[in-house]
């Protein structure tokens, strides 16, 4: 993909004809890899893996995309083993020699860009878009990860000294062995940004996908060992939760991220002995006052609400709007969930695809069914498995009481309610009243309040009058993405100047020469 084509969250509208036709041509070559086994990967070679289970698409389910042969015990064991013996060489290789084969990667990963986001569409649904942004996203990780490496020289700097003769350094060193455990809705990025964090930083990686996200894993790990990275730095472990949990539990593993649910990342955190990077969930709040800008409220919260299907951690699921102008909003917002295209994400002009399985689909239901009885179903509501896959509506929900469950439950759907509030200080506590604290949105016209959102708002990622997304959108370099209170596990955001400093330990050194 050339520069012209690059896609970013923020600049999902801003597709040409080049950008489509670059994409065409990445479908034609993805379904020519249609119907592959996905298997372990281990120093380089192939394993058997344990009993098949066959990955099709969300949506179109008639579609098989390949046979994931997941990691058993024993290949999580000889994984771990593998990449502990490569750790001390790839440990000792200088930092810009491992520099320039991550950027060799990151470069192969935008050269193929088509046909992975074309993959990944077909495997988790994501719109061409998103799923074009997911790619480059991933690629420019790994790229902000070594420069920043390369900015602090390696991480090796001297210290005062307090006697003649002697040589003081404060050097961070890799772990050793880190393992990865990526979430569907990011397949590629959420993979690459952690495993590039740590092969920069010199550690050995074990990648554990999810299981609907084996496919995107493998063709990273192919453009990362195409780049000449060494067989035994790099291992891959599909399958479902079986190899997360032998990974969280091996005491040869001395690192780990996890992305996903709170109550998985908080139970890892407990269990795991060593250094362990949690990022989860979220229940997104945006707020918009009455001097804001109604239509890029709307937008911003639609975009936000209704990308990839409501299936990120970041998407917006709430909204607290300044009760004079909440009818209004609610009007605008409503156009947006009526006119947002749902259907098959490989189409030009689909915005909303599919959720990622029929457990969605019924929590959706369930959802919907509840928000009839205890509010009103302003838009929305309706399940589209007549498509052929997992769709449901964009829905906008009014009406609750705000202590309802919809307002605080994670629900990983295209379902969004909002509720009028009497100011913006109320809204930013509601917002607050939260165990989680991933990112927030406000929309305003007065500095003032704009200054008490940032001076109050208990969130990690914060946006405001963005109608590009009110919640979502970061990107490496520019909009850290971490997480407060229950939505991460250590203050440092990915795609951060903090980040890469996660996967490494200090060691001061003290050396006095005769």
């Amino acid at each position: 993909m050339t520069e012209r084509f690059r896609v970013t969250y923020a600049t999902l509208t801003a597709d040409n004809p080049g950008l489509h036709a670059a994409y065409e041509d990445g479908v034609r070559a993805a379904r020519n890899r249609l119907g592959a086994t996905i298997a372990p990967i281990i120093d380089g070679e192939t394993a058997t893996g344990g009993e098949p289970a066959v990955l099709r698409s969300p949506g179109d389910t008639a579609l098989v995309l390949a046979e994931v042969r997941p990691a058993t015990d024993a290949d999580v064991a000889r994984a771990v083993a593998a990449a502990r013996a490569a750790a001390p060489a790839w440990a000792a290789t200088p930092w810009r020699e491992r520099l320039a084969v991550l950027r060799r990667a990151a470069d192969l990963i935008s050269e193929r860009s088509p046909e992975l986001a074309a993959i990944m569409t077909m495997e988790v649904g994501k719109n061409r878009l998103e799923a074009l942004g997911d790619v480059e996203e991933s690629a420019d990780l790994i790229r902000y990860y070594c420069d920043q490496v390369e900015a602090h020289d390696g991480f090796d700097r001297p210290m005062a000294t307090i006697a003649p003769r002697e040589t003081t350094r404060s050097v961070l060193r890799p772990y050793g062995v880190w393992a990865v455990i990526s979430p569907f809705n990011f397949p590629m990025a959420l993979a690459a940004g952690p495993a590039g964090a740590a092969l920069a930083a010199g550690n050995t990686v074990v990648l554990k996908p999810s299981l609907q996200g084996s496919f995107s894993a493998l063709l990273l790990t192919e453009c990362l060992l195409d780049a000449g990275l060494p067989a035994g730095v790099l291992h891959l472990l599909p399958g479902g939760d079986e190899p997360g949990r032998a990974l969280v539990a091996h005491p040869g593993v001395d690192g780990l991220t996890f992305t996903g649910s709170t109550a998985a990342g908080e139970a890892i955190t407990r269990a795991f002995a060593g250094p362990a990077i949690c990022e989860m969930g979220g229940k997104n709040a945006a707020i918009v006052t009455a001097t804001a800008d109604l239509d890029d409220a709307a937008l911003g919260v639609a975009r936000s609400a209704f990308g990839l299907s409501g299936q990120k951690c970041s998407a917006c699921s709430r909204v607290y709007v300044e009760a004079s102008v909440h009818d209004a909003f609610v009007e605008r917002l409503v156009k947006h969930a009526e006119t947002f295209a749902v259907g098959d994400p490989l189409l030009p002009g689909t915005y909303v695809g599919p959720v990622i399985d029929a457990g969605a689909v019924t929590r959706y239901e369930d959802v919907v069914a509840h928000a009839r009885s205890a509010g009103r179903v302003a838009a929305g509501g309706a399940t589209m498995t007549e498509l052929g896959g997992f769709y449901v509506a964009p829905t906008v929900v009014t009406g609750l009481p705000l202590d309802d469950d919809i307002f605080r439950r994670e629900l990983f759907l295209p379902l969004v309610a909002v509720a009028p509030v009497a100011s913006a200080e109320e809204g930013i506590a509601l917002a607050n009243a939260s165990p989680y604290g991933l990112t927030a949105g406000f929309f305003s016209g007065e500095q003032s309040e704009i200054d008490l959102f940032l001076a109050r708002v208990e969130a990690g990622v914060v946006y405001v009058n963005r109608p590009a997304g009110a919640t979502t959108g970061a990107w490496p370099g520019v909009q850290p993405f971490g997480g407060w209170k229950a939505s991460g596990s250590t203050g440092k955001a990915g795609g951060g100047p903090y980040y890469v400093q996660s996967y490494l330990r200090e060691q001061s050194q003290t050396v006095v020469t005769s």
